[in-house]
């Protein structure tokens, strides 16, 4: 019928409507006996994916395919045909599973943020995706507010400070770490005796050494973005992130459990310690890799090999230590000038311990090297158990080899959701356009590494 050369452009179209009609159904069907077939497997106890099966039944309709369909068009379609069917299968299987509980109301109804760049909207989008009825915006750079009000991060666009913090029961500070003792000053001189106050800045000594004031609660989300703005700003920024509360002495401790709260309400999980130990803790683990980051980069950008710049060689070991170099300017020369004294500790510590990498080196000291490098190792395996609250000895990576175009990234994604097997993280390493790159999964668990590489592989892909 389909090669009716008089059939017009209507009728055709009207043809294929009714061939999809005819797939649908036939799609409904084989949900239908994929369902049972998974029914027998819970009573047999039989695995529920069997990857060999699935390679062998790819192999089939390949082979019986007559055209005009590709071979590879084959395996595509009904490689998503196959996921599909598990995702709606492992939905149905659960009809039994209580409805969610309902909202807990928010802890605030009304909300003020200072400062409305990033982290000042995400506050206020979450806020809002959480209930909060009234989110208020000021921001010293009116279009940044202007860009905030157009994000839906804040309800109204307060054209002061003080008309911002009138009424609000909790202002959340989110101004530029320069700014943060002048602006949580502003507030607390503005707000009621009623109003609780909060902030965000990443260091904390300053504020602790100058505002003395008990509805004063000082914080710190680790969550944010190399670049920052209201357009770039999401609910979900704070979702299962660490957020630090630094309780001044005068802090009061219903206003402490009122800020607490509100973390939890955004998504966040709140840790107390004073301003001294985070400072100290960020100058290690946050702001000294930023440091380094950027001599690392710097160094490299000014050698000279011959008559090559080093950078046109970059491997992915480099991209990768100095994924944040080059962060916001403004941002970071306020951090490091903060809490430079810490940050000089750490810098000082490391220059011991390269000196003493460097004596090794010198001497070709073999057995300083396979014991610092054991250490190191043991050292990021305890990260990596903090991180994935899982031993290290269970996370296994995976390497695939993938082309340089779109959509990969998501078919494999899909082919390991579809089996129920969770990426605990995963680098992509760019190698060239002709190459492609690199993803390297980590899955935790031998059983769902092992069904990993072996879906990867009947998907076409190397899985090592």
């Amino acid at each position: 019928m389909s090669d009716d050369p008089k059939l017009t452009l209507q009728e055709l179209r009207e043809r294929i409507a009714a061939v999809d009609h005819e797939v649908l159904e036939a799609l409904n069907r084989r949900l239908e006996l994929v369902a049972r077939v998974q029914e027998r497997k819970q009573e047999t106890g039989a695995p529920m994916i069997d990857a060999q099966r699935e390679a062998e039944l790819l192999e089939e309709l390949t082979t019986a395919n007559r055209g005009p369909l590709s071979e590879r068009a084959v395996q595509s379609v009904f490689a998503a045909v196959l996921d599909v069917m598990k995702q709606e299968v492992r939905g149905e299987s659960r009809p039994d599973t209580p409805p969610p509980a309902p909202a807990a109301p928010p802890v605030v109804t009304s909300l003020a943020v200072v400062g409305t760049g990033l982290v000042g909207s995400s506050v206020g989008l979450a806020a809002k995706r959480a209930g909060v009825a009234r989110v208020t915006g000021w921001d010293a750079d009116e279009a940044t507010l202007r860009e905030a009000q157009g994000a839906k991060a804040v309800d109204v666009a307060a054209p002061s400070l003080r008309e911002a913090v009138a009424g609000a029961e909790l202002v959340v500070v989110a101004v530029p770490v320069g700014a943060l003792v002048a602006a949580t000053s502003d507030v607390l001189a503005a707000a009621t005796p009623e109003t609780t106050v909060t902030d965000v800045g990443s260091t904390k000594r300053a504020l602790a050494a100058a505002v003395d004031d008990p509805r004063f609660v000082p914080g710190h989300p680790l969550a944010g973005g190399a670049t920052g703005g209201p357009a770039r700003a999401a609910a979900d920024l704070f979702d299962g992130a660490t957020w630090f509360l630094t309780p001044l002495p005068l802090t009061d401790p219903g206003r402490l459990d009122l800020v607490e709260r509100f973390v939890k309400m955004l998504g966040a999980h709140a840790v107390r310690l004073d301003a001294e130990e985070h400072d100290h803790l960020l100058a290690l683990t946050s702001h000294l890799p930023h440091a380094l980051a950027n001599v690392l980069m710097r160094q490299i950008a000014r050698a000279s090999v011959g008559r090559d710049e080093p950078l046109a060689h970059a491997g992915a070991a480099l991209r990768e230590m100095t994924r944040v170099a080059g962060a916001n300017a403004a941002v970071w020369a306020d951090i490091f000038d903060e809490n430079g004294d810490l940050i000089a500790d750490a810098v000082a510590a490391h220059r011991d311990e390269l000196e003493a990498v460097e004596r090794a080196l010198r001497g070709r000291d073999r057995a300083f090297f396979e014991s610092w490098i054991a250490e190191a190792a043991s050292a990021r395996s305890r990260m990596l158990e903090y991180a994935y609250r899982t031993e290290a000895r269970r996370l296994n990576r995976i390497r695939v080899r993938i082309p340089d175009k779109p959509g990969v990234l998501a078919r494999i994604t899909q082919t390991l959701g579809a089996a129920g097997i969770n990426i605990e993280d995963f680098e992509l390493r760019h190698v060239s356009p002709e190459y492609g790159g690199v993803l390297v999964i980590l899955i935790s668990g031998g059983d769902n590494a092992e069904r990993a590489r072996t879906l990867l592989r009947r998907e076409g892909y190397s899985a090592a």
